[in-house]
């Protein structure tokens, strides 16, 4: 059986608006909106929420803010997240050689692609791409802030932190590859509770400990790979934005934390 080449959207309507004017007008407005917390030079990776946009897109927008004067320079995305629906054993790169959304397609890049497929818990697969909301939320985003990209999209299952490095480490580059980790907080706590709980997530963060689980983060097992990755060149992480549901569009007896977080290299740029 052929496999449809194009990877049509599962969530349009239903995480974010369908029509490309409205998306259009929304992300601009979160994005003119967006006052990142700390100062960052040219992040090499962020960790963007992937809830829908009434939700998490004000949080997600502040770490996308921060592309915009990069807009010509970022040309493939490396975009990783959790399985929410099917189960995968390693990762999962899809075999479609395109993502639709309303704002038009997006190529996945073959070179990283053919590089990734032969990396050591890779697989090729399109089931865990095709229902799956976490990477299909961050393209329009990335549509509205940078040029010309293609996107590497890895879905990552059961997966040991290692070998998520390792593939991130193969596909690495330089100032035109970014690194995209979706992935929400604590899911389901009461508001202060989650509160407590996000903030000793992000000082683990900072810490570059790669023993996150699933409980702090859904994207755990993407998130582990890259703080592995990050001691190893030195990244510094930077907090864009923390909130939860509970301040965005949701009541407070059951949240889901959300972070926006950018990695850079600081020791090779000079603060302004």
């Amino acid at each position: 059986m052929a496999q449809a080449s194009q990877r049509l959207p599962a969530v349009a309507g239903l995480f974010y608006p369908a029509d490309p004017h409205s998306l259009h007008a929304q992300i601009a407005g979160f994005l003119a909106a967006a006052v990142p917390g700390e100062v960052v030079a040219a992040p090499k990776a962020v960790v963007v929420p992937h809830a829908g946009y009434i939700y998490s897109g004000a949080v997600a927008a502040s770490a996308y803010a921060e592309l915009t004067q990069r807009r010509d320079v970022i040309r493939r995305v490396l975009i990783l997240c959790p399985t929410h629906r099917v189960y995968v054993r390693g990762m999962a790169v899809p075999a479609a050689q395109s993502f639709l959304t309303p704002l038009g397609a997006v190529a996945v890049d073959r070179d990283a692609w053919l590089a990734a497929s032969s990396l050591p818990g890779v697989v090729v697969d399109d089931r865990p791409h095709a229902e799956e909301h976490a990477i299909e939320v961050q393209l329009p985003f990335l549509q509205s802030t940078l040029d010309h990209f293609t996107i590497l999209p890895i879905a990552v299952g059961e997966a040991d932190p290692a070998q998520v490095a390792a593939v991130l480490e193969a596909l690495w580059g330089g100032p035109e590859t970014l690194i995209v980790i979706s992935s929400d907080l604590s899911h389901y706590h009461p508001y202060r509770q989650a509160q407590f709980r996000d903030k000793a997530t992000i000082a683990q963060i900072r810490q570059l400990d790669a023993t996150l689980d699933g409980e702090q983060a859904c994207g755990a097992g993407a998130l582990n790979g890259l703080l592995l990755a990050a001691r190893r060149h030195h990244l510094t992480p930077h907090l864009l934005d923390l909130r939860n549901s509970g301040d965005t569009a949701g009541d407070r007896s059951r949240v889901v934390g959300y972070a926006s977080i950018a990695f850079s290299d600081d020791n090779n740029h000079a603060h302004h």
